[in-house]
């Protein structure tokens, strides 16, 4: 059964430009529709975070204006329930990526806390990238290539097309105004072709091996993209 590495933030909090700490975690919706759909498939998933600390959910993401209603809301709290692997998360730098064949990285505000300064993280992601196996990451989650270095020092996302969490989804979501950075911003800096939709619309950007969503809402079409290149 090929197994899939879930890498998660180990954050519970997000610091804005104030210093204030707003509660975060991961968005339950990216974690939970992707896990649903590689379980389904057949697929082993193994949970990993920074120092292996048990992933904090964003509480936000179990609401029900999040889950189209209450029922919904429901639903994704079962379904975590059910992600017993969310419970004994190994150390990211205890990850060995030939054990994989395939690596995902969900969003939430928290990658902006701390994956996105975590070298062991980085150096994972790009030899995921350089390995060829398909490597999807969504809305929030792409904050983590920002740690990661090529060769030459260049981020190793340099030049590749990638969807992420817009300035406007944030301008939107009451955050671009109070946070230090915005992904958008760091992410075209680093020399990476943000491709910008919608908001909230799902939006896929593939690109060799790297599957990318623009949001929660591009969670299940960057699954399905995931389980094509798995085959």
């Amino acid at each position: 059964m090929p197994k899939i590495l879930f890498v998660l933030t180990g954050a519970d909090h997000w610091t804005l430009a104030d210093g204030t700490r707003h509660p975060t975690g991961f968005w339950a919706e990216e974690a939970v529709v992707p896990y649903r759909a590689l379980k389904a498939a057949g697929h082993e998933v193994v949970v990993a975070t920074p120092g292996g600390v048990v992933p904090q959910v964003d509480r936000a993401s179990l609401a029900p204006e999040f889950n189209g209603g209450q029922e919904g809301a429901d639903e994704v709290a079962r379904a975590l329930e059910e992600m017993t692997e969310l419970r004994e998360p190994v150390k990211l730098t205890e990850v060995d990526l030939d054990d994989f064949a395939a690596v995902f990285y969900p969003g939430g505000h928290g990658p902006m806390e701390d994956l996105t300064v975590d070298a062991g993280s980085g150096r994972l992601l790009a030899a995921a990238l350089g390995s060829g196996k398909p490597l999807a990451v969504v809305c929030h989650g792409p904050a983590a290539l920002l740690a990661a270095a090529g060769a030459d020092g260049s981020n190793a996302f340099a030049g590749y097309r990638v969807a992420a969490f817009t300035n406007e989804e944030e301008r939107q979501g009451g955050f671009a105004e109070r946070a230090k950075w915005l992904l958008q911003d760091r992410l075209t800096e680093a020399g990476v072709d943000v491709q910008v939709a919608e908001p909230w619309a799902p939006f896929v950007v593939v690109d060799r091996n790297l599957v990318t969503g623009q949001n929660p809402a591009s969670s299940a079409p960057v699954a399905e993209e995931l389980l094509k290149k798995l085959g």
